[in-house]
């Protein structure tokens, strides 16, 4: 059994996940339509503001056919069950805590942890996961972080977040073990 419940597979799908905190409720379908312009089918939706749960709520009930929701920014247990009953695409925390972890493999949702050294990574191989967050990118080593991460880990396949922009995401994807990216620069 896949133990990420198949978050290669959505992340396969999705070159680029735009990362948004929404504030105002009725920027949802805005950004969406704006999305679906560019040809962009995901969105990671993140827990940093007051009207989050709002927006996710929002989000789920006039999302277009094969577009993904996910949500962002998870750093507790608690949050994995709310977005369990809110039924999300996918989850993503920053970092991971046995608590988060435990929720996470509860959950059935595919889910990307956030991993920033490599002790972080072995962890989550202990686990039998396989497909992380690299997070802060730019803090963690940039691009020279996932040149090393792919000689030492080969089996792991990751999705830089916070560091990376439009002027250097493509030379994250040109990576085999970058099987998408996350950033705020797209919306």
């Amino acid at each position: 059994m896949e133990k990420q419940f198949g978050i290669r597979n959505i992340l396969a799908q999705h070159e680029v996940i735009p990362v948004v905190s929404i504030t105002n409720i009725d920027e949802v379908e805005k950004v969406i339509e704006m999305l679906k312009l560019k040809s962009i089918n995901c969105i990671e939706l993140t827990l940093r503001s007051p009207s989050a749960y709002q927006a996710i709520e929002t989000a789920l009930k006039i999302r277009p056919s094969g577009f993904h929701i996910g949500v962002g920014t998870i750093v507790s247990s608690y949050q994995v069950k709310d977005c369990k009953s809110l039924g999300v695409d996918f989850m993503v925390s920053p970092g991971v805590s046995n608590g988060i972890a435990e929720a996470f493999e509860e959950s059935s949702i595919p889910f990307l942890p956030g991993v920033m050294t490599p002790s972080d990574i072995i962890s989550g191989i202990g686990r039998g996961w396989n497909t992380f967050k690299l997070f802060p990118f730019d803090l963690a080593g940039g691009v020279k972080a996932i040149k090393t991460y792919a000689s030492v880990f080969p089996q792991v396949r990751f999705c830089p977040t916070g560091g990376v922009h439009e002027t250097n995401y493509k030379d994250c994807l040109a990576h085999d073990n970058v099987i998408s990216v996350g950033g705020s620069w797209l919306v």
